[in-house]
């Protein structure tokens, strides 16, 4: 199979929110996009068209359940069929939601540990052999939440504490083929679970900057970590206003 010429960025969950400004950024940076979702098949569908307008036959969509591990492969042979190559993978997706500790169960256990930490675990080595060939660099999206714990939101904060290891785990095991990073957002979007506006108030009182973020400003963070930093792997950036500073 013929290589493609152009460099190749699979995003996961990529059709909404910060996925999806990260695809248009990579894509406006000359990458081709591989668009991954679960269920958002109408806004994944209206990006594609949106990318595509700026470049032709520039996007793969492709739907998966990513805590279904045994079709990680299939994902991989896709990309490798229609390009031959892959260059960036950005485990964004992610489930998040309370889950007070008087009344947790296993389903959400395993959701959550399933999306944040098991699904980009094995995706990144599907995706390995690919990535090697192309000296490629993996970008896990984490959360100032992973050295922080956020109160009842318990299993969350474990697996992000886990991915946070896994960046560096796989930067270890996979170089100097394949660097690997991460970036930890903080205050960008308001999560879909509604925040009065004291809450709000208080969030954005603990940065340094007293406002919100932006999804462009993680988004050009993962570009600078895919394109602009080629003796950096191994790290996490905190993109959150300097909320980490304070105790």
């Amino acid at each position: 199979m013929a290589i493609a010429d152009q460099p190749v960025a699979l995003i996961t969950g990529s059709a909404q929110r910060i996925g999806a400004e990260i695809a248009r950024t990579l894509h406006q940076s000359g990458q081709d996009i591989v668009l991954h979702y679960r269920s958002s098949a109408a806004a994944a569908e209206t990006l594609k068209q949106e990318l595509e307008n700026q470049r032709s036959d520039s996007v793969l969509l492709i739907q998966s359940d990513l805590n279904a591990t045994d079709k990680l492969a299939d994902m991989i042979r896709q990309i490798e069929q229609w390009r031959g190559r892959l260059d960036i993978l950005v485990n964004n997706a992610s489930s998040f939601y309370p889950t007070p500790v008087d009344s947790l169960n296993l389903t959400q256990w395993d959701d959550l540990m399933g999306s944040n930490l098991k699904a980009p675990f094995f995706l990144s080595i599907a995706a390995a052999p690919l990535l090697k060939k192309q000296h490629g660099s993996i970008i896990n999206l984490l959360d100032i939440h992973a050295e922080r714990p956020m109160a009842g939101h318990a299993i969350y904060c474990m697996a992000k504490a886990g991915n946070a290891m896994m960046v560096k785990s796989l930067a270890r095991e996979l170089g100097p083929e394949i660097r690997v990073n991460g970036v930890a957002p903080g205050a960008i979007l308001w999560p879909d679970q509604a925040l009065d506006e004291q809450e709000k108030d208080n969030i954005l009182s603990r940065t340094q900057l007293g406002r919100l973020g932006t999804p462009s400003d993680i988004a050009r963070t993962v570009r600078f970590l895919a394109l602009d930093a080629p003796y950096i792997t191994g790290q996490i950036l905190a993109v959150d206003g300097g909320r980490s500073v304070q105790q």
